[in-house]
């Protein structure tokens, strides 16, 4: 049973966003230390090696794991493989507040995903609300101005993004069939590393295509190695606990409007660090876009 949104509740499900947010930042800063997807891979190696003393279970025999291999083999190339990889290479031409803006779009995108190929209901409500937020994405992708749209002059990272989000729609549904073992249900680093241990090898398959098809470098230094520590300690560890913590004890519904403050988050942070100061177009899409997420959800 759910309980009540209380003060420890609440920062439970704010700490998420805001890493996430600090993620799309520092992956920007990052850009051009490191290939988009040489970090994908590198930032979830990392975690792999953190979260394997804690998850090692799940190797074992009876453990569950390979008999539901192809379950965890895509969610590991859904949601670690190409969705993580996508968001780093729409970092390379779009901001952060933009990646993330279009990232608050995510719950439309899972209700057309559910509609088209999971055989969910869809309401009138929900089809409203579907409309206001990709109007909001829409304003995102035409930095405010519509009348690009006729021209379709878009940036690369915002299209890159709109992909990524339905790729995570698509890892969410295939998420939310009940189809794991206690052993790894019960325990949440078992459960994540599942998942990543297939995912470092699809990200790694496709770091191997960057660097045999694209002109790829490394800038080693303090501040790469710094970044790649925390994109994997934190938007990615962290991150992942705290939300799980919070969606058992307020629930999924609940939570799920918490994910919402992180183009907010991104926002604050750019003007900060990288002084992209956010436009009133941004504050419009944003306000789209969480109205059509409230309507969907019939909340």
């Amino acid at each position: 049973m759910n309980q009540k949104l209380t003060p420890s509740t609440a920062l439970l499900l704010v700490i998420p966003p805001f890493l996430w947010a600090s993620n799309a930042v520092v992956g920007r800063l990052m850009s051009d230390l490191v290939p988009p997807i040489t970090l994908n891979f590198l930032r979830w190696a990392i975690a792999f090696c953190l979260l394997l003393p804690l998850g090692f279970s799940i190797f074992r025999s009876g453990s569950g794991l390979w008999a539901n291999r192809k379950r965890y083999a895509c969610l590991g190339l859904l949601g670690v493989g190409v969705y993580n990889a996508l968001q780093y290479m729409a970092l390379h031409t779009s901001s952060p507040i933009n990646v993330t803006l279009v990232g608050a779009s995510m719950p439309v995108w899972m209700l057309l995903t559910g509609f088209l190929f999971f055989d969910a209901a869809v309401t009138r409500k929900q089809i409203l609300g579907a409309v206001l937020s990709i109007l909001g994405v829409l304003v995102v992708l035409s930095h405010g101005d519509l009348r690009q749209l006729q021209a379709l002059r878009f940036v690369a990272g915002d299209l890159l993004m709109v992909v990524a989000t339905i790729v995570w729609a698509f890892y969410s549904w295939v998420l939310s069939r009940p189809a794991d073992p206690e052993s790894i249900r019960g325990n949440w680093a078992a459960f994540l590393l599942a998942q990543i241990s297939f995912g470092v090898v699809w990200s790694g398959v496709f770091a191997v295509g960057e660097w045999t098809f694209a002109d790829s470098r490394i800038i080693w230094g303090w501040p790469l190695l710094a970044g790649l520590i925390y994109v994997a300690i934190g938007p990615a560890i962290i991150a992942f606990r705290c939300w799980g913590m919070g969606v058992q004890r307020a629930g999924p519904a609940t939570a799920g409007f918490f994910n919402n403050l992180t183009p907010l988050f991104a926002a604050l942070m750019s003007s900060a660090f990288l002084g992209e100061i956010p436009d009133l177009y941004h504050g419009a899409a944003f306000g789209l876009i969480v109205i059509g997420i409230v309507m969907s959800s019939g909340r």
